[in-house]
């Protein structure tokens, strides 16, 4: 029972390469919207956190939240699920990735090719040199973003795949031609080995969402149903923290025995680890950078993960690519005002609550902001702890809308 999983650079015939090699293997086609509609079926993750996940930057407030890490996993487990189905697929697109090299029985192939020939290609099919240049290198970032968030490594390392095709100039037959040699080798075979490690894919994803949950990101690895568990991050008492880790491992339906070892990025912190809750995403804009910082700074010491802007044009370009839950916002900035950042954020992101908060404003300022949509309108000099406790309140609106 053997499969391929496929990944590509962009306009490297990947189309028609896929289309012959699934006809020429009778290999149904999995692609990532498939995997991803597995996960939608599970009530895994709403789709458009799944597509975030594969094809976007990390969110900067991903450090407080995981949320793209727990994703991965679930996609993890989706695709273990396919794989423990023993159906022969040609799996394609950025989810092939995440299937082990010790699932042997998959053979990994990437298709590549020279920028100059991809520009040829896209050109030819009727696409405008300047958009061509554009797709080309939105494509590469965002393969060259999974790869560093999954592997750290660049997307097209040889040695994340079992071959390596340069397309060139062959045809698409020749191409499928030299992937079926590899792929008609007895080493490709599914082995008792090769299917174990499908078992411990699934594992390992459950284990990683459990851990995820408690706020604990490690390295995980599985082997026979043993867990190990990887620590590259500072600790205030490493016996305690093994010993946290291996109760929420072994909690985990399947696990044998845990194992926990200190990564090379672990150190020893001089603070008390602190108990996880998946903190609300804060974007605070304000011109006043020695201030925002601060309140940036006694924020996060309050589980708020919050990420400072310094005027109201960097607000709207960051939530054009990212979206905050809460956005804390001056009034009297340089450039575009806060009235108009609020009405602007309201109409791109309506699901963003903002919390106007400024030394300036007036109560007509005040009326205004409240019926553009703004969730609280506060006065400078504000205390933390007010502040704090009306974003968890704008938090508890944007969580059960």
């Amino acid at each position: 029972m053997s499969s391929i999983a496929l990944f590509f650079s962009k306009f490297a015939n990947e189309d028609e390469i896929r289309q012959e090699l699934s006809s020429a293997l009778n290999l149904p086609v999995v692609s990532d919207d498939d995997i991803i509609s597995d996960a939608c079926n599970q009530n895994l993750s709403p789709r458009n956190k799944l597509e975030q996940s594969l094809y976007k930057k990390t969110s900067i407030f991903n450090g407080f939240t995981l949320e793209r890490d727990r994703t991965v996993a679930h996609l993890k487990s989706v695709m273990a699920g396919r794989l423990a189905q023993k159906q022969n697929s040609l799996y394609s697109g950025f989810t092939s990735l995440l299937i082990p090299q010790d699932v042997t029985h998959v053979l990994k192939v990437l298709l590549v090719d020279t920028n100059e020939k991809r520009m040829e290609r896209a050109v030819a099919s009727g696409i405008h040199e300047n958009e061509a240049a554009k797709l080309i290198k939105a494509a590469d970032v965002s393969a060259y973003g999974w790869t560093d968030f999954v592997f750290n490594k660049e997307a097209y390392d040889k040695t994340l795949y079992d071959i390596v095709v340069p397309v060139g100039d062959q045809s698409a037959a020749e191409v499928v031609a030299l992937i079926r040699k590899n792929f008609t080798k007895t080493s490709l075979l599914e082995t008792e080995d090769s299917g174990q490690a499908v078992n411990d894919m699934a594992l390992a994803a459950e284990v990683e969402l459990a851990l995820l949950s408690k706020g604990q990101k490690v390295g995980v690895s599985v082997r026979n149903n043993h867990v190990s568990l990887s620590v590259d991050k500072s600790a205030f008492s490493f016996s305690n923290l093994t010993s946290k880790l291996t109760n929420i491992a072994s909690s985990v339906s399947g696990v044998d025995g845990v194992d926990v070892v200190k990564g090379k990025g672990y150190t020893t912190s001089v603070y008390r680890d602190q108990q996880f809750e998946l903190p609300p995403k804060v974007l605070l804009v304000d011109d006043e950078r020695e201030y925002v910082e601060t309140l940036s700074e006694r924020l996060v010491n309050r589980n708020v993960g919050s990420y400072a802007v310094f005027d109201g044009q960097q607000a709207l370009d960051f939530i054009d690519g990212d979206e905050p839950d809460v956005m804390v916002l001056d009034l009297k900035m340089p450039g575009i005002n806060g009235i108009e950042v609020l009405q602007q954020t309201k109409k791109s992101n309506p699901n963003i609550e903002v919390i106007i908060l400024t030394g300036h404003g007036s109560e007509a300022d005040r009326e205004t902001c409240l019926n553009l949509g703004a969730f609280a309108y506060l006065q400078k000099p504000t205390d933390v702890e007010q502040l704090s406790a009306t974003i968890n309140d704008a938090y508890k609106k944007v969580a059960a809308a």
